[in-house]
């Protein structure tokens, strides 16, 4: 039996996706098996299928294995050369990519504790000044560790957690409270903090920078060739990929290097689909195009330019994105995205928790007919349209929700009732 491969391991991994949602799968057989023994070790077990055994009986070991797991070891302005290389070449050429009142997409991905996503907003604001900073920039921030995303938002670190900020920024940025370096409150509230799974969710879109450092060497090859194809559609085309020091590229052909020292690469002109089997040829030739790419673009805009307001939310309830219409609608800002949708105004209009079990018990489109929604200035009606999305094997990620007002249909149906019952009483005069 290989080192790497052991079936009772397998049976746990098993058991850890179809039961707590957790898909291990996609990583480095010897790396993980390390991980879990060490746990197994504090727990003096012996082998997987007894530590299977334990897991059944202790439903809160679970958390306690994840943190096992999930090493999330970072730092702030970790590889100093790097950082400073970013901040010097990379930002300056983002900034001059974009119109003057153009976004500026950010995306942390595999953030742990939030030091790099923190230390992102610090370059972008000292480039770009406080101002043009919450005007213009927008951060995400996403780990699969939910319990590090909480450590995240907190913006708290320790004396020797902040050693790698430079004194001048830590003095600027930061307040001591206690033995405690805390974010100021109002750009810690900027950036947005959620789950995400690299190896199965879809990426963010219009990114242009996105930072994965030190993640990939974690998964298998080929799982590492499938995120790389997430982040070139996520990437604008003038985006750039910042990995980690210890990371390079299983596949040339998607990103060309703009700097192999500090491991930055730009998105490349070119996907080859048959290579990450992402789209069956219809030939044996191999064909080199970018179709996903504009295919995204298309599915964007359309969901952005729409007349009807529409968002979407995952399989429990948290906002994953809104269009224009819905953000003006419902008053729906960047904060909100990654929010339990039932803490927010909309939750209460589409009854959120309710309509969630039923997304999940019936797996099926669903309509909400005259939905009203009373507000200081009026009564609105809303019919919403609720489709569920579903992955390849019937599970449940998501949902998208339409909104229509039909308010004016609802005023015109009265006033031809008015009508009718008018003439009604006319022609009983006569």
């Amino acid at each position: 039996m290989s080192e790497d491969y052991n079936p009772d391991f397998e049976t746990l991994l098993s058991y850890l996706k179809q039961n707590c949602g957790c898909d291990l799968t996609f990583y480095k057989r010897d790396s993980l098996m390390r991980r879990f023994q060490r746990r197994m070790r504090d727990l003096k077990i012996d082998s997987y299928t007894n530590y299977l055994q334990y897991l059944q009986r202790h439903p809160n070991e679970y958390t306690t294995l994840l943190d096992t797991i999930f090493i999330n070891f970072s730092g702030f302005f970790r590889d100093r050369d790097c950082w400073t290389y970013l901040a010097s070449t990379i930002i300056p050429q983002i900034i001059a990519n974009k119109q003057p009142q153009e976004k500026i997409r950010v995306w942390s991905a595999g953030c742990a504790y939030g030091q790099e996503a923190y230390t992102l907003l610090i370059l972008l604001v000292e480039t770009l000044g406080i101002e043009q900073y919450l005007e213009r920039v927008q951060i995400f921030a996403t780990d699969v560790d939910d319990s590090a995303l909480t450590l995240a938002r907190r913006a708290s670190y320790s004396e020797e957690e902040v050693v790698g900020i430079p004194i001048e920024l830590l003095s600027k940025y930061f307040h001591k409270n206690e033995q405690r370096y805390v974010l100021d409150p109002k750009l810690r509230s900027t950036i947005v903090f959620g789950h995400h799974n690299l190896t199965i969710n879809a990426p963010m879109s219009r990114i242009d920078l996105l930072v994965c450092r030190n993640v990939l060497i974690y998964l298998h090859v080929k799982t590492q060739a499938s995120v790389l194809v997430r982040f070139h559609f996520a990437l604008t085309n003038k985006g750039f990929l910042f990995l980690g020091n210890a990371e390079s590229l299983t596949n040339k052909e998607i990103f060309t290097p703009v700097s192999l020292k500090h491991r930055i690469y730009t998105k490349g002109q070119s996907l080859t689909l048959e290579d990450h089997f992402l789209i069956r040829p219809q030939t044996r030739t191999k064909t080199v195009l970018d179709p996903l790419s504009t295919q995204t673009l298309v599915w964007q805009t359309a969901f952005e330019k729409s007349a009807f307001p529409q968002l979407a939310i995952d399989a429990k309830g948290y906002l994953i994105v809104a269009n224009d219409q819905a953000c003006k609608l419902f008053s729906i800002q960047n904060s909100d995205l990654g929010t339990f949708i039932q803490n927010l105004e909309l939750g209460r209009i589409i009854k959120a928790l309710a309509l969630i079990r039923q997304l999940n018990r019936e797996r099926r489109a669903l309509k909400k007919q005259n939905i009203e929604w009373v507000t200081e200035i009026g009564t609105t009606h809303l019919d919403i349209y609720i489709q569920p999305i579903l992955d390849t094997s019937g599970t449940l990620i998501g949902a998208n929700l339409t909104f229509i007002d039909i308010t004016k249909y609802i005023h015109l149906d009265l006033e031809l009732e008015h009508l009718r019952l008018k003439l009604a009483k006319i022609s009983n005069g006569l």
